[in-house]
């Protein structure tokens, strides 16, 4: 049997191997109570995850104190991490994928201190983490995915981006690497190439694109 071209699998992180829906959801109300903004609901909010966070509050028309909304959603993120729950057999995926000699990797507009905290039990099976901070630009911009790259030192040809979002897939063609959509996820099937409707799938899948 040949040897897979895929080397590299860069992973989001929500949606994708953990759910937090509800976490978000809750962070979202502490948000909505501190700061006035019962009239923003949640899902107008959650249709745009996948960007950075201050981005989506430019989008969805709150126009101020972006610095104190930020803080209240990420201590109440803190505060209900005991709903943040890994999609069924990621963790069994993720371990047989590292066996195969796969680099993991995860992009992810989340911070670095909250990504570590939600995935400590599987952290150390990725080889970079990157999150959105004030020194790179954050998802749908390539810059992310080409640092991992960078760092990594492979071709574009060898990596391949797992998400759930259309966010995530142009970010993906936008840094000019393949994408795979995660049906299980929370975004809308655009009738993307690639596609795997569970966790099990992944292998095949990145084996059809090789």
């Amino acid at each position: 049997m040949k040897s897979l071209k895929k080397k590299v699998i860069i992973f989001d992180l929500d949606g994708v191997l953990i759910d937090s829906k509800i976490n978000m959801k809750r962070s979202w109300s502490k948000v909505q109570q501190n700061h006035s903004l019962k009239h923003i609901r949640f899902e107008e909010y959650f249709k745009n995850i996948g960007r950075p966070f201050n981005n989506i509050l430019k989008l969805i028309g709150v126009k101020k104190d972006y610095k104190k909304i930020k803080t209240t959603y990420k201590k109440e993120s803190m505060k209900q991490i005991r709903e943040i729950v890994y999609f069924p057999k990621i963790i069994k995926i993720i371990k047989e994928l590292k066996r195969k000699n796969f680099s993991l990797n995860i992009v992810t507009s989340k911070d670095i201190k909250r990504t570590k905290k939600f995935i400590k039990d599987i952290n150390k099976y990725f080889t970079y983490i990157e999150c959105n901070n004030d020194k790179i630009k954050g998802k749908p911009n390539p810059d992310q995915i080409n640092l991992i790259i960078s760092k990594l030192n492979v071709k574009k040809s060898e990596c391949v981006y797992i998400g759930d979002t259309l966010i995530d897939y142009r970010t993906a063609k936008n840094s000019k690497i393949d994408f795979i959509f995660a049906q299980w996820g929370y975004g809308i099937n655009y009738n993307y190439k690639y596609k795997c409707k569970d966790v099990e799938e992944l292998l095949k899948i990145i084996k059809i694109i090789s």
